[in-house]
């Protein structure tokens, strides 16, 4: 049996507020366990929420970047069910009136093709606390500074195919946040967890198949990895002639495979019924408009522009636009040099390179965009060959001063006198006469092969100094 693979996602994301959702309590990350939590977030009697304007305001955002509906009406409700970190025994959320409604969502592929993914809703809801197992040994310890900081729940339809998509559209979705400033994006401090839903059906068949639920996976690589061993654990079970469970699945990395937590709730088992304690959140086009006015150049639109306004390739221009910064970094350094596609290629090999091979953030970067840039130019301007280049941007990334000072303190700049390079090369073909033998006796094909080795012995000479081109146009007139 052939099988097509659904999966819809749902990804929790933490709002980049100052204080919660229903409190006035702070958000920062790595405080000591239970700083941050006031009366409200521990529930104690008589306290009442009151809603972070902000966050509706992110909201919204959010959902005008991804073309959706706003909820000019939107209401809170009541998730009832008991958990040690959820103080209230509810969680405020929202479910039939949420505040962002039907969107699309457009994600590149590996191979540069594009696809639109359906946002079914956004809606606003507040975390609970975190439960620490390791240091209690058989115990559990309750940290509530996570409880009530303001999450942003974005559903997708079940429009995603494989683990690559699904990889695809959460990265995209990360960029879109961090573009807008409403997350960080960070899944490894937990503003942005996703879960899983996952079911299997023939090829060819409109129905769904029973679907398991994959909660709170942290990054893009455990991702892929949960959803690969899913797609094989549920083709197994209907290949065998068993059935599905609806259920809610664990991903433990260090087994690589998923395993169950509990039965799947559905919506009835939450007993939802509107928040008596907050009032409709209700917004007019005017406020709508005032913030869809302040929208920044977004992924999608910075992408294309990219490609009809700099020439980039859709895979080059997918990169560059990655994230706000990256972005605004390549510009820098094509308006400095004047050539863009060079420019992205140097941003995307050498420096992107550096980053990863020190495991460090761009703002970490010791090379400013205009150096960079600088560098670039001397190359288009033949002061100094590629290859050389790539010395300088090592020692520009050591600290040493800019890419003119390192090429004048090093004697870098190269040599580009036809004079003497015909000098150089008439020595090399006077100290290498069987070489100049095969490559007069060879067809042209051949040629084109031997001729690398002269230019070798020239550059050689030269101590990576010599113009590469004019060297190949010497040695062409030179070996007749």
């Amino acid at each position: 049996m052939q099988w097509e693979t659904v999966i819809g996602l749902e990804v929790h994301l933490q709002l980049a507020t100052r204080s919660k959702i229903f409190s006035g309590s702070p958000t920062t990350f790595g405080a000591a366990p239970n700083t941050q939590a006031s009366a409200v977030d521990l529930a104690m009697p008589g306290m009442l929420p009151v809603l972070n304007a902000e966050a509706v305001r992110f909201a919204v955002m959010f959902g005008l970047g991804i073309g959706a509906e706003i909820g000019r009406r939107s209401v809170f409700d009541r998730k009832n069910y008991f958990y040690p970190d959820l103080p209230k025994g509810y969680q405020i959320s929202q479910f039939e009136a949420p505040i962002v409604g039907r969107g699309s969502f457009e994600i590149q592929l590996e191979d540069g093709s594009t696809r639109s993914i359906g946002i079914t809703r956004a809606h606003l809801e507040e975390d609970a606390g975190k439960s620490l197992h390791e240091d209690f040994h058989g115990q559990t310890g309750i940290d509530l500074n996570r409880a009530g900081t303001p999450l942003l729940e974005i559903v997708s339809e079940p429009d995603l195919r494989n683990a690559a998509e699904a990889v695809a559209y959460l990265k995209a979705l990360h960029s879109l946040v961090t573009y807008l400033g409403i997350s960080d994006g960070n899944m490894a401090e937990g503003s942005m967890r996703c879960d899983i839903n996952l079911s299997l059906r023939p090829v060819g068949s409109d129905t769904l198949g029973t679907r398991a639920e994959i909660k709170n996976v942290n990054s893009f690589r455990f991702v892929e990895k949960a959803i690969r061993h899913e797609v094989e654990r549920q083709a197994d079970i209907l290949e065998d002639g068993g059935k599905i469970v609806q259920e809610t699945r664990l991903y433990d990395a260090d087994l690589d495979e998923t395993r169950p937590m509990r039965s799947k709730e559905v919506a009835n088992d939450y007993r939802y019924f509107p928040e008596p304690d907050l009032l409709p959140v209700v917004i007019d086009e005017a406020y709508i408009e005032e913030i869809r006015a302040s929208l920044p150049e977004l992924p999608v639109q910075k992408r294309h522009r990219f490609i009809e306004q700099y020439g980039l390739s859709a895979y080059d221009a997918n990169v560059m636009a990655d994230s706000r910064e990256l972005a605004d970094y390549f510009e820098a350094v094509a308006g400095s040099c004047g050539d863009a596609k060079i420019a992205a290629n140097w941003v995307q090999v050498e420096l992107l390179g550096q980053l990863n091979k020190g495991e460090l953030a761009l703002a970490d970067c010791p090379v400013p965009a205009a150096d960079l840039g600088g560098l670039i130019a001397r190359i288009l301007d033949n002061s100094i060959s590629g290859k050389i280049a790539k010395q300088v941007f090592e020692a520009m990334w050591q600290g040493e001063g800019s890419a003119d000072e390192i090429i004048a303190a090093r004697g870098l700049k190269q040599v580009s006198d036809s004079g003497a390079l015909e000098t150089m090369v008439e020595e090399v073909i006077a100290a290498n006469a069987g070489q100049v033998e095969q490559y007069l006796a060879a067809d042209a094909d051949r040629r084109k092969k031997l001729i690398g080795f002269f230019v070798g012995q020239v550059m050689k000479l030269s101590k990576g100094q010599a113009n590469p081109q004019m060297v190949n146009e010497l040695l062409a007139k030179k070996l007749v």
